[in-house]
């Protein structure tokens, strides 16, 4: 029990330190250049090593990835060997917004934006942005890249303080 809790303490730690020892320890295959911001223990399920991750793939906070329908298991008495996992794939240059659920079977392409609170149930294609419930193709990267130059603000080469402090000043808060 107290081994246990020891483990999700240092898991807890090598996701926010080094995602890159979490993945390889509970076996998340991975080119490597992996970023999660907020994760949490069990975020990649019960068959950590059916998921593949490409490199510069930044995974944020309530994602799940999940590799196998559960609902088999109401049907177990009738078929004992009934079994439903999936690999799930993530190519290269992939952001994964806030609380997306990846299903099993799924494939993502290489330079793919999901938007926030997505489930995604089906393959979603190369150099595309995908959002909602089912998760949906609504633009190609091109277009999202066009969009973000004309609305961005110019302060994305700032980190931490520095950022919160530019972030003040262009929307003229004060701090308290």
């Amino acid at each position: 029990m107290l081994k246990k809790l020891f483990q999700a303490i240092h898991d807890r730690y090598l996701i926010a330190n080094n995602p890159i020892k979490y993945l390889d320890r509970i076996g998340v295959n991975h080119k490597g250049k992996v970023y999660i911001y907020g994760g949490r223990v069990g975020m990649f399920g019960s068959e950590p090593w059916l998921i593949t991750l490409g490199r510069n793939v930044h995974i944020t906070g309530n994602c799940q990835f999940i590799t196998h329908d559960g609902g088999v298991l109401i049907l177990r008495h009738k078929y004992p060997d009934l079994e439903l996992s999936f690999p799930i794939k993530i190519g290269d240059n992939v952001f994964i917004g806030f609380g997306s659920i990846i299903l099993p079977g799924v494939t993502i392409g290489d330079n793919v934006i999901i938007g926030a609170g997505s489930v995604i149930n089906k393959d979603i294609p190369s150099n595309s942005v995908a959002v909602g419930v089912p998760c949906k193709v609504v633009k190609s990267l091109d277009d999202y890249e066009k969009s973000a130059i004309q609305k961005s603000i110019g302060l994305g080469q700032f980190k931490g303080k520095e950022k919160d402090d530019a972030l003040r000043k262009f929307y003229k808060y004060t701090v308290k």
